[in-house]
């Protein structure tokens, strides 16, 4: 998902994706884990894009957005 499609979502609707990307996440390693995980990069695009709605989330929290 783009920036831009992140920062037009409200407060709640971030942590939601958030919550969403890191269970998305752990199931991707627990695949890894078990030897079955077919596209490796997955990985790395799950993680980027938690990092990404948490920094959107930060920039709304400084500047008041929501709590």
């Amino acid at each position: 998902m783009k920036a831009s499609e992140l920062r037009s979502r409200t407060v709640a609707e971030l942590r939601e994706e958030i919550h969403s990307l890191l269970r998305q996440q752990f199931n991707l390693r627990m695949q890894r884990g078990a030897g079955q995980l077919a596209r490796p990069h997955e990985m790395r695009d799950v993680r980027r894009a938690v990092a990404r709605a948490k920094t959107i989330l930060n920039e709304k929290l400084r500047a008041g957005e929501g709590s």
